[in-house]
């Protein structure tokens, strides 16, 4: 806990002030869960697990459940890292712990969907879910190699959230479950594997027009 945030506390009791404001609750609670035993690792873990899950009620046709499944490991996915720094608790290997499990726990579930489609006898939704695996797996990799090239590379639409949110609408509103006659996870996607394609253009473009711009700048030096 801050120093400043205890003696606000101590300042408070002893004049017999009123309760913490929502900001110094807010301070409270994430300063008690730095000092936790929590790790970035176990986060990233954890969301795996959630993936896994996801993956199994989709095999199942449980697809409400698998939606939730898959909300609250991304959750975990995505927090791992903000946790990581937010804590300094991270490390090198937890980083790229955390960079591995998030393309693992993807895949899983963009499998189990094909696979779910594959039963179906859908041939094109299957063949749009493997290029959305390749898509996804292409947006990360361009982000990290332009990186290693030391160009930022965050441009493009299907970042790794907006993914999360079109497969997450998808699965809640698969296969007529929640809403008779309405089935989205074909339409998701089908918008997954547009975008995700799109995207790896996208940063591929950035990246060579950054490099000429570096290039460019060393000859006029």
């Amino acid at each position: 806990m801050s120093d400043q945030l205890r003696e606000r506390r101590s300042s408070r009791r002893a004049n017999g002030g009123g309760p913490l404001t929502a900001t110094e609750i807010r301070a409270l609670a994430r300063d008690r869960l730095i000092e936790s035993r929590l790790t970035p690792n176990t986060i990233s873990i954890t969301g795996l697990i959630g993936n896994i899950v996801a993956a199994v009620l989709i095999f199942e046709n449980h697809f409400v459940l698998a939606g939730i499944a898959f909300i609250l490991g991304s959750v975990c996915d995505m927090l791992d890292g903000r946790y990581s720094r937010m804590s300094g608790k991270g490390s090198p290997f937890g980083a790229f712990l955390d960079s591995t499990l998030d393309r693992v726990s993807e895949g899983i579930v963009l499998a189990a969907v094909a696979a779910y489609f594959a039963q179906q006898q859908d041939d094109w939704a299957t063949l749009a879910t493997v290029l959305t695996v390749v898509g996804s797996f292409s947006v990360s990799y361009t982000r990290a190699r332009a990186e290693a090239l030391g160009v930022e590379c965050k441009v493009g639409i299907a970042s790794r959230p907006v993914r999360v949110v079109i497969l997450s609408i998808g699965l809640v509103f698969a296969a007529e479950e929640l809403v008779p006659g309405l089935d989205l996870l074909e339409a998701a996607i089908y918008a997954m594997a547009a975008l995700t394609i799109f995207t790896t253009f996208q940063r591929v473009f950035h990246v060579r027009t950054q490099l000429r711009r570096v290039a460019d700048g060393a000859d006029a030096v």
